[in-house]
């Protein structure tokens, strides 16, 4: 997908070098509200799995939504007691924006969630975030709807989760096929300018960010999983499908409209360094093509249909000049946004101009076939005139997509790329001048101390958050968040931990 604008900001995907270094690989935020029951359980369960299974430094953070029970309490006895945990609480709910605020504080390469009643069998976590690791993908999200998939819950839930997705496929055409399970994982790369695009702080946080990944190209794995439903589950159903279907309302009409800068997060092509060495290649060539023909005929049955209804009212020339003219501005604009994927209103008064100029050229092609019809014969037939103006039409449109690719909507990137490019008189191979690549700290090892060793950590690094807050302000005014480590000092005096 490209703009007028500039290209995207990230870089290439790289493997994450093994090595030691003091930050953890791996964050797990557990979102939670009102969950003094479940937390302590939960965190223990995940804190074993992780100690003996995950090969690499990892932190577990509680991300408190205002909590007015004693989840505070109990977060800040877990984090006295383990090293690995974190507690974070927010005073606003939402679990978006608990998810938005500890992701975009955190220091750790991955970064994942899970919901506190771990429904999700936890083998799947590091199948998970294995991709991510490798640089293979950008996002993860665990599926209850793929085949292998073992799930176990009621029908009404099992409806309910099967009819929202086929929504989502209906309307924002999803690829992926489980929205809401509470079991994602994300590069921190990614989730630095795919975040402050996202702009539900709820429920719908999940799906808006997915939808959006995988718009701007970005490569989603999807991880079956072994699912068992939490028969105490807090979610209300009927308000939180009603929040959804408007968040799928606001992001269809965002995508439709062109306002979301998704170029930002795309990925350079030729990820594999392979790739880079290709010359002379049309770079979505094929994909043009497909997306041009299906356009052109839908442009040629709107065309005709245009003609048929002009006809009744006049002659042949003005109701084909009148059809062609109607149909070149939808084909133009059909094609600038669907077929070379250009976005925004930024330069699309030139290219509707330039449009009526290709528009011409099937203007004449057109009218000069009907001159010649009507030259032949005084009094043609309808069906005869259409077959007319179908095939000058086919011949026309071999020469608009050669004008709409090289003319109309030329890749700048690629013509930028040919120009930067100074060929070397050796016959070695071209060298090409791609964005620095994000360095990443060595991937630390699992620490080898006895499990509950008391260890000096640092606190979260809130610089790169109040930076996306900062953002948050300008662009949508939400309310300012001030969330605040919880302090083992906080703890309930009660407790004999």
């Amino acid at each position: 997908m490209r703009t007028d604008s500039s290209p995207g900001t990230l870089p290439a995907r790289e493997h994450l070098p093994a090595g030691d270094a003091g930050t953890p690989v791996l964050d797990v935020v557990i979102p939670v509200y009102n969950e003094e029951k479940d937390l302590q359980p939960c965190v223990l369960r995940l804190h074993d799995h992780l100690k003996r299974t995950f090969p690499y430094a990892f932190r577990i953070t509680i991300a408190d939504n205002a909590s007015t029970d004693t989840t505070p309490l109990v977060s800040a006895g877990l984090e006295a007691e383990i090293p690995e945990v974190r507690a974070f609480r927010l005073d606003q709910k939402g679990r978006g924006r608990a998810l938005r605020t500890v992701w975009s504080a955190s220091d750790a390469p991955i970064l994942a969630y899970m919901d506190v009643d771990l429904s999700t069998d936890l083998n799947a976590l590091l199948p998970l975030v294995a991709p991510l690791i490798s640089g293979h993908s950008d996002l993860a999200i665990g599926s209850r709807l793929a085949r292998s998939s073992r799930v176990v819950r009621g029908p009404k839930r099992e409806f309910i989760s099967r009819a929202y997705n086929l929504i989502l496929r209906g309307s924002l055409q999803a690829r992926f096929s489980d929205a809401q399970c509470g079991f994602k994982a994300i590069r921190r790369d990614v989730a630095q300018v795919l975040l402050p695009l996202v702009e539900d702080t709820g429920w719908f946080f999940d799906t808006e960010m997915l939808v959006l990944a995988e718009r701007a190209g970005l490569r989603i794995h999807e991880v079956p999983v072994d699912w068992v439903d939490d028969p105490d589950s807090t979610v209300h159903i009927v308000k939180t499908a009603t929040e959804d279907l408007k968040g799928v309302w606001r992001v269809g009409k965002a995508l439709a409209t062109g306002s979301l800068p998704l170029d930002r997060i795309t990925r350079p092509f030729g990820d594999d360094p392979r790739d880079r060495d290709i010359q002379d290649v049309p770079k979505g060539l094929a994909r043009q093509l497909v997306g041009f023909c299906v356009v052109g005929g839908l442009s040629t049955l709107f065309y005709l249909l245009l003609y048929t209804v002009f006809r009744q009212f006049g002659g042949s020339q003005i109701a084909n000049a009148l059809a062609l003219l109607v149909s070149a501005v939808a084909n133009t604009a059909a094609n600038r946004r669907l077929t070379f994927g250009v976005r925004g209103r930024g330069g699309a008064v030139r290219h509707q101009a330039q449009g009526l100029v290709v528009f011409g050229i099937g203007l004449a092609l057109t009218s000069g076939s009907l001159a010649a019809l009507n030259a032949a014969t005084s009094d043609p037939a309808h069906s005869t005139e259409l077959a007319v103006l179908i095939a000058a039409n086919l011949a026309a449109t071999v020469l608009r997509f050669l004008l709409f690719r090289a003319w109309v909507f030329p890749d700048k990137r690629e013509s930028t790329v040919l120009a930067a490019h100074t060929p070397s008189p050796a016959p070695s191979a071209p060298t090409y001048t791609t964005q620095p690549l994000q360095q990443y700290p060595p991937l630390p090892q699992r620490p080898t101390a006895p499990r509950y060793a008391t260890a000096p950590r640092s606190p979260y690094d809130t610089t790169p958050f109040r930076a996306v807050e900062a953002a948050d302000r300008t662009t949508r005014g939400d309310a300012t968040l001030h969330p605040q480590p919880v302090r083992p000092t906080d703890t309930d005096p009660r407790d004999s931990r």
